[in-house]
């Protein structure tokens, strides 16, 4: 009764001031109601573009791995020992393949060792095709001694790879040679011919006797650079037969020098062998055969 016996202005202004004592606890009282979050758990994220391998590069002459006339080279090849298991003279192997230094060649590269073959030349039968003849000198630069023997021993890494061996029959042909003993009548034979551990024979004899070409030839090689063979001297007969002398004390001869049978072309040693004696070698087109076969009977 108090209340409605105010004067009106009185009444508006306690209306008033409850309203704003209603809004003002409002205002101050915490909300209870989260904060919206942002759910990122859903979001793709690209990959990252993929980035291709590079092939590796393919070393040279590898499109002619597998053809006739060509060479895969394996881990412990030289140019030299190369020329010897295919019958060549290493100077027309590194002019054929276009060689800089010979004596940097890689694992798996591929290698030409027969020669090249020139164009076709017409003939009344028909069209035929001739090798070139390789030339018996090169300009392809001719390893030093030194080099020769520390280049190569110093990249090998596995024993020299082992080729079939065949011991074919002597027929008389254009390219048979009457080979000689390379040694005196006197000098014994210490081991013959064996296709897994001997690819040749050994003749004994004294420091300082005399080593005689078996045939006339062609110096394609003389030097140290071949493990295994010591002071090692290769001649190339023709294109089917070369010969090789190894373990000598000293060599006579040198690269591309043109011998006689029976010339003296170095003295016997131990150049790499347990004691004196020449290995010999006959090898018919680079494959090593029982030289006993080609030589006159003792």
């Amino acid at each position: 009764m108090e209340t409605m016996q105010m004067p009106r202005s009185r009444r508006f202004d306690l209306a008033l001031a409850l309203v704003a004592s209603a809004l003002l606890g409002a205002c101050a009282s915490p909300s209870r109601t989260p904060a919206p979050v942002e759910d990122r758990t859903g979001m793709r994220v690209a990959p990252a573009p993929a980035v291709a391998t590079p092939e590796p590069p393919k070393l040279p002459g590898a499109e002619n791995a597998g053809k006739p006339g060509y060479y895969t080279v394996k881990p412990g090849d030289t140019i030299i020992r190369i020329g010897l298991e295919n019958g060549q003279n290493w100077r027309d192997i590194a002019r054929w393949n276009n060689l800089d230094n010979p004596n940097l060649i890689e694992t798996g590269q591929v290698l030409r060792v027969q020669p090249p073959v020139a164009a076709a030349v017409a003939t009344a039968d028909g069209v035929v095709t001739r090798p070139v003849a390789p030339a018996s000198a090169s300009t392809a630069p001719l390893p030093p001694a030194s080099a020769a023997a520390s280049s190569p021993r110093g990249t090998v890494t596995a024993a020299a790879p082992t080729l079939p061996v065949n011991t074919p029959p002597v027929a008389p042909g254009d390219d048979e040679v009457n080979f000689a003993w390379p040694t005196g009548s006197g000098a014994a034979v210490l081991a013959g011919f064996d296709e897994q551990k001997n690819k040749g024979v050994d003749i004994g004899g004294k420091v300082g006797d005399p080593v005689l070409a078996a045939a006339d030839g062609r110096v394609v090689y003389a030097g140290a650079g071949l493990r295994g063979y010591g002071n090692l001297i290769i001649l190339k007969h023709n294109n089917t037969y070369l010969t090789a002398y190894a373990h000598n004390q000293s060599l006579l001869v040198k690269e591309d020098q043109a011998v006689r049978k029976g010339q003296k072309i170095a003295e016997m040693g131990s150049s790499d062998t347990d004691r004196v004696k020449l290995h010999f070698e006959i090898r018919r087109q680079g494959k090593p055969v029982d030289p006993t076969r080609y030589l006159p009977p003792r």
